[in-house]
């Protein structure tokens, strides 16, 4: 048996942290030391906090040791996110301090090393009178300063791993990376090392994100996943992979109710398809989307918008102006809006939110309004493909219809797209303004369907009173597409149209 294999029979300790003990196949295995780094103010105090109420929980008993705040300091945070430590034995600097003063003068050995080991051993005589399962220790810059030298700070830390290692007791060393990005000599020595990293951008609230670096002969989730502090703590959105994910279902064309755009289309949207709305703003993209929308309600079934550029009074109200009754399928729960702020939301959050109201609520459809609301929330556009590739392809084996809104720049001719996301998509609908005898028109048109066959005419489109309506094919118009067509034919067009 491999030791990857092997490890799944591991006993583990959960960290209390929603999404976390996913990422780390179950928790921290037990009875090692570990390191959690990152920048002052990313969150490693609060996620030891919940590590050791976790424990709590679960009849384990802790004892932080905080050598960088007083213990009012950690009470403050303790309350700010609704949390008791009552049950944890908190242990701090001033208190070492008090055991450790005397005669510390000596002429004969370094001060520092005086006060480290004198420090160390308070440490450790603490640690055999609490006999805790779980220990915190904030933060290992001070013991840096203390130690004065790397060799004696090493030293250290190696004397601690190994009180540790003959004791029932999970141990987690937080360090702020004040010597530096990377503390390899800690890494090198401790059984894991988790990171936490906070990146903030020029508009917006900052992007954290968690990487675990080792865990040894542990499997885990590998690569960045993104968490955000709140009240109530850390919560981890682990990377999706959709191969992992898998349901069966039956593969259907899902119809609008409109016949002409259901013959349009060969029949509908797909089950477990992603189809991509496209075209310039104005032409109907948003309001074709709330058509299927509505459509999945008046079968029962459950539809999630998730609208980034409009507000969600804004969209009830050009429903209604349409003759859509968004608001009575809103109040029975079969048409759930959620507005999104880009500023406000990280691509993970985004991510858990769509499976959650898959997995959880039973959605069938799930609608993204739109695209580019979705690029603003990227930090880098050159992860918008891979991410998004993972999302559709868990949608899609889930059996959900995906609607995805792409408003490409410009309103009359060449357009262009922010980026080509068209090969994601199995159904590509092109919407577009055209001019026709002195009046601007909407014009509709399928590009692409991989599940099944579709017109391949373009069909002039009206928005009114009575929702969305058809005509007939455009076919005494050459040039729609490109904004300013020109009169053919029209008995050249029926003998075509005949061949």
């Amino acid at each position: 048996m491999s030791a990857l294999a092997a490890s799944k029979d591991v006993e583990r300790s959960s960290m209390g942290v929603p999404g976390l003990d996913a990422v780390l196949d179950g928790g921290l295995p037990s009875r090692r030391l570990y390191l959690v780094q990152g920048d002052p103010g990313v969150g490693k105090t609060t996620l030891a906090m919940q590590f050791l109420l976790e424990g709590v929980r679960k009849g384990e008993s802790g004892l932080y040791v905080t050598l960088s705040e007083t213990r009012e300091e950690i009470e403050i945070v303790a309350r700010s996110h609704g949390w008791d430590l009552s049950q944890i034995q908190l242990y701090e600097l001033s208190t070492i301090e008090e055991q450790i003063r005397g005669d510390s003068e000596s002429t004969f050995f370094h001060p520092s090393e005086v006060e480290l080991n004198r420090t160390i051993g308070a440490l450790i005589a603490e640690v055999e009178r609490v006999n805790p399962v779980r220990v915190v220790f904030d933060s290992l810059s001070e013991m840096r300063m203390l130690a004065d030298t790397p060799l004696r700070y090493r030293r250290q830390i190696l004397q601690l791993k190994q009180f540790f290692a003959g004791r029932n007791c999970t141990v987690i060393f937080l360090d702020d990376r004040s010597s530096g990005k990377h503390d390899l000599q800690v890494e090198s020595i401790a059984h894991g090392v988790l990171c936490l990293t906070s990146e903030s951008p020029e508009y917006g609230v900052s992007r954290r994100q968690l990487r675990v670096l080792k865990i040894r002969g542990s499997e885990y989730r590998e690569g960045t996943h993104d968490f955000v502090l709140r009240r109530g703590g850390l919560m981890v959105f682990p990377r999706l992979v959709a191969g992992e994910h898998h349901s069966d279902f039956v593969r259907e064309d899902f119809a609008s109710g409109n016949k002409e755009l259901d013959a349009l289309m060969g029949g509908g949207l797909g089950r477990g398809t992603s189809n991509m709305f496209m075209g310039p703003p104005g032409t109907g993209k948003s309001t074709l989307a709330l058509q299927f929308a509505i459509s999945a309600a008046e079968r029962g079934e459950k539809s999630m918008m998730f609208i980034f550029d409009e507000t969600t009074g804004t969209l009830k109200n050009r429903a209604a102006q349409v003759g859509l009754d968004l608001e009575k399928h809103e109040e029975n729960g079969l048409i759930q809006i959620q507005q999104i702020d880009p500023a406000e939301i990280s691509p993970g959050e985004m991510v858990h939110r769509i499976r959650q109201c898959v997995s959880e609520e039973g959605v069938k459809m799930v609608v993204i309004d739109s695209i580019n609301g979705y690029l603003n929330a990227m930090p880098e556009a050159r992860y918008l493909t891979l991410q998004l590739h993972e999302l559709l392809a868990y949608l899609n084996q889930q059996g959900i219809v995906t609607i995805m809104v792409l408003a490409q720049q410009g309103l009359i001719g060449l357009m262009k797209s922010t980026v080509d996301l068209t090969y994601l998509a199995d159904m590509v609908v092109l919407s577009r303004f055209y001019e026709s005898r002195g009046e601007v028109k909407r014009a509709l048109s399928v590009i692409k369907k991989r599940s099944g066959n579709h017109e391949r005419t373009i069909r002039e489109m009206w928005l009114g009173k009575n929702g969305i309506s058809l005509g007939k094919p455009l076919r005494n118009l050459q040039g729609v597409l490109t904004g300013v067509p020109e009169f053919v034919d029209g008995k050249a067009d029926e003998e075509d149209a005949d061949l």
